[in-house]
């Protein structure tokens, strides 16, 4: 049986050489972009999946936030590798900010007290769906992304620089751009110790 769901999948891969050379617009990409976070399931349709799209200079300037946020904590023998890596992703034509708004988190625990340990939880896994839903699209479109975490040592500095909400709490960053390089062979372990089908 052929699935091209199946297929997107296989075609998903880590990409850290980004360029610019990309033929759709802003408009188009943030389109994109946001219908991939807006379709995704959460919880309660709690919906609580948030954004910032940076393009761009944006995008560049958010990296530039990082590493001087980074340059404070990282000993300055040891920076050129990171600041290599943190150019790299600056060097896309966008990064996407994922966010989870805890206000929402909190308001369903006030309002379904039996399942409250458990809205935080459900709130980072309608996080990483969305994730992945903004990477497969972007996959789809023909670019080349990554999944980085650099929460929380640019979240104060972000949160100023793009009058981000304070319930919003960063969650994830992915720089995107046009595929610069190519990729190694995947691994994965078998089958055997990952899979039980019964029945």
């Amino acid at each position: 049986m052929n699935s091209s769901l199946i297929e997107s999948l296989k075609k998903r891969r880590t990409q850290y050489a980004l360029g610019k050379n990309v033929s759709l617009g802003k408009d188009a990409l943030t389109t994109l972009i946001k219908d991939a976070i807006k379709h995704t399931p959460s919880s309660f349709n709690s919906q609580s999946s948030r954004a910032v799209i940076l393009f761009g200079a944006q995008s560049e300037k958010f990296w530039s936030l990082t590493k001087q946020e980074l340059s404070k904590i990282v000993p300055a023998e040891a920076f050129a590798p990171t600041a290599a890596k943190l150019d790299s992703f600056a060097a896309g034509i966008g990064t996407v900010l994922f966010y989870e708004d805890q206000s929402v988190v909190a308001g369903l625990q006030e309002k379904f007290a039996l399942y409250a340990d458990n809205f935080p939880v459900w709130s980072e896994q309608a996080g990483g769906m969305a994730q992945f839903a903004v990477w497969l699209t972007l996959t789809e479109a023909g670019l080349g992304a990554s999944l980085q975490h650099y929460n929380p040592v640019a979240d104060e500095a972000t949160r100023q620089e793009w009058n981000v909400p304070a319930s919003w709490k960063l969650r994830a960053q992915m720089p995107f751009g046009s595929h610069e390089g190519g990729f190694g062979e995947k691994a994965f372990m078998d089958d055997e110790q990952r899979f039980i089908a019964v029945g």
